[in-house]
Formats: C-alpha cells, sequence, structure tokens
C-alpha cells in the first residue's frame, strides 16, 4: 500500500502515536517512536498489506480449489487480527472479503464432503462386491466347482481387498471389520470344502486306480489266449468295466490306460496274425470259387431250366469241396452265385405259375365269357344298325371294342400259360 493510500485510513503524530479512521471514527493502533510519521504510518500500514497478502492467497487456493482443510481457521485467525485493530488500511473491505471467502470455502466444503461421499460409498460398494464374490464362489456345490479356476480368483480377490485396505478411503472401523469378518469366512468355507474336496478326491483315485489295476490283471491274462472268440468277448466286458470305473489321477489313469491298451494289442494282434495266416490258407480256395462263379453266371439267362438246375447242383456240389475263402472275399463271392441260384428260383416260380391248372381254368371261365358277351353286343350292333338308332349303334359299338380289347388280353395270358 502506499503512503497516500495509507494516509486515507489513518494518521501519525510527532511522537510516534499512529491512529486508524474507521466508519469515520479514529481508533489508536500503536506508537512508533524516533521516526518520522511517516515511517511510522508505513509500519503499521505493512501489517495491513500482511494481512490482504493472506487474503489474497487464500482467494487464489479457494478459486482453484484446493483442499479446504484449516482454510475457515485460517479466515478466523486473519478476523482476528483485523479485529486487534493494530495496523493501517481499508478494515471493513478486508473484513468483506474474509466475509465472502467464508462462503466460499463452506460451498468448497460442502462439495469436498459430497465427493468424499460418493468416493467412500464407490469404495464401500466395491468392498461389498469384493466379500459378495468371495461368498458367491464358497457357497458353490463342491462337486460342481473348478477348482484351479476358483482358487485363482479367491486369491485374487483377497489382493484386491488387500489393495483396497492398504490404498483406498477409510469406510470407518465398524464396517470394515464387518466387511472383512464376512470375507475371512468366506475364505475359511472355501479352504475347507477344497481340502474336503481333494481328500474326497484322492479315495476316490485310490479306488479307481486298485480297480483299474485289477482290470488290466484280466486283460493281461487274456493277451496269449488263443480262444479268439471267448477272449473277445471277455475284452469287450473288460472295457465296459472300465468305462464304468471313476478316474484316477490324471497321471495315474494315463498310465493305467497305456497298460490296459497294451494288453489288448497283445491279443488282437495275435488274433490279427492268426487270421492273417488263414486268409492266405484260403487263397486257393478263392481261386475255384471265382470260376465256379464265372461257370454260373454263364448260365444266365435261363433258357432251359432242368439243364441250369442240373448245371447249377454241379457247380453248388463243387462250391462245397472248394472250402472256406478269405473273409474279405466272403461276400462278393456269395452274392456272385447267389445271382444265379436267384435266377434259377424265379424260372422255377413262373414255369410253375403258367402250369397251374386252377390259374388255367379260371382264364378259360373267362375266355368263354367274354366270347359269349362279344357274341350278343355283335347281335345288339346289328339290330341298331338295322333300326338306323345313331344312339344304340354308338353304344353299341363301344361296349364290343372294349370287350374284344379284353378278349385280346386274356388270350395273350393264356399263351403265356400254355
Amino acid at each position: 500500500m502506499s503512503l497516500a493510500e495509507a494516509a486515507k485510513w489513518g494518521r501519525a503524530e510527532g511522537d510516534g502515536h499512529v491512529f486508524l479512521t474507521i466508519d469515520g471514527e479514529e481508533q489508536p493502533v500503536g506508537q512508533y517512536p524516533g521516526v518520522s510519521t511517516d515511517e511510522a504510518l508505513a509500519y503499521f500500514a505493512r501489517k495491513y498489506d500482511d494481512v490482504v497478502a493472506q487474503i489474497v492467497l487464500m482467494e487464489h487456493r479457494v478459486e482453484s480449489k484446493a483442499p479446504a482443510t484449516d482454510m475457515q481457521k485460517t479466515v478466523e485467525h486473519l478476523r482476528e487480527q483485523l479485529a486487534e485493530r493494530n495496523m493501517v488500511g481499508d478494515i471493513r473491505t478486508a473484513e468483506a472479503r474474509l466475509d465472502a471467502l467464508a462462503g466460499q470455502i463452506s460451498e468448497l466444503e460442502k462439495s469436498e464432503k459430497a465427493a468424499h461421499d460418493a468416493a467412500r460409498s464407490a469404495e464401500l460398494a466395491a468392498r461389498e462386491a469384493i466379500v459378495a464374490e468371495a461368498e458367491s464362489i464358497a457357497s458353490q456345490d463342491p462337486s460342481q466347482v473348478q477348482w484351479k479356476t476358483s482358487s485363482a480368483r479367491m486369491n485374487e480377490l483377497f489382493e484386491s481387498w488387500k489393495t483396497a485396505q492398504k490404498n483406498g478411503i477409510r469406510l470407518g472401523r465398524s464396517n470394515e471389520d464387518a466387511l472383512w469378518k464376512r470375507f475371512r469366512s468366506a475364505r475359511t468355507v472355501f479352504d475347507r470344502h477344497r481340502r474336503a474336496y481333494f481328500s474326497q478326491l484322492d479315495s476316490t483315485n485310490s479306488a479307481a486306480k486298485v480297480a483299474k489295476e485289477q482290470l488290466i490283471v484280466e486283460a493281461e491274462a487274456l493277451s496269449s489266449s488263443t480262444d479268439w472268440g471267448f477272449a473277445a468277448g471277455e475284452y469287450r466286458r473288460l472295457m465296459d468295466q472300465w468305462k464304468a470305473t471313476p478316474r484316477a489321477s490324471r497321471k495315474d489313469d494315463d498310465a493305467l490306460w497305456l497298460r490296459f491298451r497294451a494288453a489288448q494289442d497283445v491279443f488282437f494282434s495275435n488274433r490279427q496274425a492268426a487270421n492273417d495266416e488263414i486268409d492266405q490258407q484260403y487263397t486257393a480256395n478263392l481261386s475255384v470259387k471265382e470260376e465256379l462263379v464265372v461257370e454260373a453266371q454263364a448260365l444266365l439267362p435261363i433258357t432251359d431250366l432242368n439243364a441250369a438246375k442240373k448245371a447249377l447242383q454241379s457247380i453248388r456240389d463243387r462250391w462245397e469241396e472248394a472250402g472256406k475263402v478269405p473273409r474279405a472275399d466272403m461276400g462278393r463271392i456269395e452274392a456272385g452265385l447267389r445271382k444265379v441260384e436267384d435266377a434259377v428260383r424265379e424260372a422255377e416260380e413262373d414255369k410253375w405259375r403258367r402250369s397251374n391248372p386252377e390259374t388255367k381254368a379260371r382264364t378259360n371261365s373267362a375266355l368263354s365269357q367274354l366270347e359269349a358277351a362279344i357274341a350278343g353286343l355283335r347281335e345288339d350292333l346289328e339290330k341298331a344298325e338295322k333300326a338306323g338308332d345313331q344312339r344304340r349303334i354308338k353304344n353299341a359299338r363301344e361296349a364290343l371294342e372294349a370287350r374284344e380289347a379284353w378278349l385280346d388280353q386274356i388270350q395273350r395270358s393264356a399263351s403265356d400259360l400254355a
């Protein structure tokens, strides 16, 4: 503040006494002896400037929304300094600025409190979410839990809890204690279920291992059997029992399966080798039967049934004498002969159908009845033509043509039966 400005709000006397003018009245503020009146007035003006400088600093802090902590105390302290009236300056303006600051600080405090309450609510919700998820994991059916995934997640939740407790907003002792008890209880239940599950799993794995080792003993005992049909059936039975037996631990189960499979492989390899040897023996028989199929198929189409039957019987006799063929060729070679056998059978059935006396009798009766009907229709046609009755002529002619067509068809069928 300049000396001229200070002179607006106070004055100094020759003995160093200084006075403040406020609300139109003078009040003594102090004495600064041994100096000029200007120096005495400037001394007390500087005290006012110090207070104003602090007011400006406070205004900047409020404008920048600095933390409001202790701001009201500072305002009150400045008020007290102004109230001591030991300085020279525009006291009322400074007090008004402090009043404005007090209101602004109150609003800032409300805003900070709202932000703090919102952050605290968010922190409480986050802690609640951690606890709720931990309780959800702990409440799962132990037989349905994915233990590796759930254990990892429970550890993540614990780390989240520790981080929140270390760096998060304080929730109050009662809230934090209550949430921690719930979280700790959920972890305890989860750990108890996990221990019980794996203890039971170890027991189940041990029982499964013993059961599967017994199946392996049986499988290995069968591996050298040459009773192919019986042993193959037994292996199917053992496989069904293997599938019905609970799994052991993954490592044990894989090793046990390799032993069980190895015993089967020995048996089936031996059986395949035996079958291959038999198939080699049957290869010569196959050549004989292939020639017989060619000979049988030469009988087609059947023109002389008796000769074909006689030739087919000879082929059948030689077929039986030839013996077995490799299994891979059995279906193909049997189908070749069956084609000829089916053709001979069909020829026999056709011959019987044509020579059946009952069929012939029914056909002859139908011929007689149809011929009589045709003769009658011809007489009706002649009479209609003589009478010139066109309607009767048309009807008689259509009926006659239909009966003659039926007659032609029956005559052809009769010729087949001859």
